[in-house]
């Protein structure tokens, strides 16, 4: 008999929605699970909005959501820059620049480089502004270091690939935030043990093996950045692989819950 959960964690961008679309039935199906009493974690490496900015983009897409149950990336790495007293570069898109605009002194030598998803900043003058503080001393955080991610148009290019030229070019490893770091899953846990929890996501690396790799079930949705094949590239495979997160939900309430 399948143990009880107490917690879901649910990826957004691309097991919600992509953008401004919704994934069909995800709104009634957050509803669903929420009427459950089941505790609800919204985790997303999302870097392109401020919390403020996501949490309104999906008030207005129809999910009943609280914007304390956002728990982002961009979150875990303002932690970081305030309690180290950094004054970082922002390698970050300006929708998401609210976040950190208040800890950044523009009189005063950047000691650290923040990235995260900033396309239209990704360019040769801004990554060597980078490299250069990167070999001049500063530490180097990123916020998260995904692949590739799903926009309207197909699949796009993470930030990953420049956080790992950045390495290369400047010898520095990065301290990474956001998932599949153990650290973010057991954040957004609380005190929920891990094996009382399941992440519900659309990137089998990020979502899924950062999940398992400390306890929580894995549950892969076909929908968002999901290849053919994704659930054959990890070991162990997902708990569970679901059409969509509507699936996710029917398998959590009728064995979980």
């Amino acid at each position: 008999m399948s143990r009880k959960v107490r917690s879901v964690l649910i990826d957004l961008s691309g097991t919600l929605h992509v953008d401004d679309s919704v994934i069909p039935g995800a709104v009634e199906a957050v509803a669903r699970l929420r009427s459950s009493n089941t505790n609800i974690k919204f985790v997303t490496n999302t870097t392109k909005e401020s919390k403020n900015v996501l949490y309104n983009r999906l008030v207005t897409l129809g999910f009943d959501i609280k914007k304390d149950e956002i728990f982002s990336s961009l979150a875990a790495a303002r932690n970081i820059v305030e309690s180290r007293k950094l004054n970082p570069f922002l390698l970050i898109d300006d929708k998401a620049m609210e976040d950190f605009e208040d800890l950044v002194d523009s009189s005063n030598p950047r000691n650290a480089v923040l990235v995260g998803l900033a396309p239209d900043k990704f360019n040769y003058e801004k990554l060597n502004e980078a490299f250069r503080l990167l070999i001049n001393g500063a530490g180097l955080i990123a916020i998260h270091e995904g692949r590739y991610y799903k926009r309207p148009d197909g699949l796009a290019l993470g930030p990953g690939a420049f956080v790992k030229g950045l390495e290369y070019a400047s010898n520095v490893n990065a301290e990474v935030v956001g998932k599949p770091e153990s650290g973010f899953f057991k954040a957004a846990l609380g005190d929920v043990n891990p094996d009382e929890a399941i992440m519900i996501g659309d990137d089998v690396r990020d979502d899924v093996a950062g999940a398992q790799s400390c306890g929580i079930k894995g549950f892969l949705v076909k929908t968002g950045k999901y290849r053919p094949g994704d659930e054959n590239i990890i070991e162990p495979a997902p708990s569970r692989v679901c059409k969509s997160f509507v699936q996710a939900v029917d398998i959590i309430l009728q064995e979980y819950v």
